[in-house]
């Protein structure tokens, strides 16, 4: 398995706590993701114990599952504090823990069932991370699982490559890297979970223009927080070049497309 490049967690983290408040009003792929897991998942029946959300956010998925499943206890986690409480006060009946999905601050084989969704694209071992989750399930217990893959943001990877070709500048790529379907579905063989359901598809939103985009990805916090990142996007004759090339590779009538591959996986740990 290719490894996710080397994230700085405290970044992470301080991009996506500074906007838990809006969070919700520009996150509508993500919110669309979380409807859907949350849909497949209810096709399934669960033991007793609690379900875990890991990287609650705004606690959209929490909730959802929270009204279908209505005879299980729900905990919410987040590694940044602010969208722990962000969740909490949108379901004040769950409970509550800051946590990262490295390393689960569960005690083994405790939990009925573990959900994420778009969260994992950001964990540098999937199977360490998958492992973990292995863990705190209790035994037939399901893992149902939504993360971006690698065709995410492929207008703004390629466009950006071109800008940096065509300026004759060595820059580093400022996109995020993401996993494959087929390392997904490794890492989770890999964790001694079965996958149970294994899909993918495309999401697509368009923007007025390309400079809307960065700010609508910026709002979200989903900006690139890789070890090595360039410092700042690029010169302004990179972003410039950038945007042109973006334009007239990619926009549509309906505007300028932001394309994400979502991956989902629902898994069961063995008796």
């Amino acid at each position: 398995m290719v490894p996710i490049k080397s994230l700085d967690r405290r970044r992470v983290r301080s991009n996506f706590a500074a906007h838990a408040s809006d969070y919700d009003q520009y996150a509508n792929v993500q919110k669309h993701v979380a409807h859907r897991l949350a849909e497949e998942f209810s096709d399934y029946q669960l033991q007793e114990g609690p379900i875990l959300d890991i990287g609650t956010g705004t606690g959209l998925l929490a909730a959802e599952l929270s009204s279908r499943f209505s005879h299980q206890a729900i905990l919410v986690m987040d590694h940044a504090h602010s969208m722990t409480r962000t969740a909490l006060h949108r379901l004040p009946s769950a409970w509550a823990c800051d946590g990262d999905a490295r390393h689960l601050p569960i005690a083994k084989e405790v939990l009925a069932a573990v959900v994420s969704s778009s969260v994992y694209q950001w964990v540098e071992s999937l199977p360490t991370a998958f492992s973990d989750v292995a863990r705190v399930l209790k035994p037939d217990g399901l893992f149902a699982v939504a993360l971006f893959g690698e065709q995410t943001l492929h207008e703004l990877r390629s466009s950006h490559r071109a800008a940096v070709s065509s300026c004759g500048q060595m820059r580093l790529s400022h996109a995020q890297s993401f996993p494959t379907l087929d390392e997904v579905s490794e890492a989770l063989g890999g964790s001694g979970l079965t996958v149970e359901r294994l899909q993918s598809w495309m999401e697509i939103e368009y923007h007025q223009d390309v400079p809307q985009l960065l700010r609508r990805l910026k709002q979200i916090g989903a900006a690139n927080a890789a070890v090595d990142r360039p410092r700042g996007l690029a010169s302004r004759q990179i972003v410039e070049e950038m945007i042109r090339s973006y334009e007239e590779r990619h926009r549509t009538e309906k505007g300028v497309p932001a394309s994400y591959e979502v991956l989902l996986a629902i898994a069961r740990k063995g008796g």
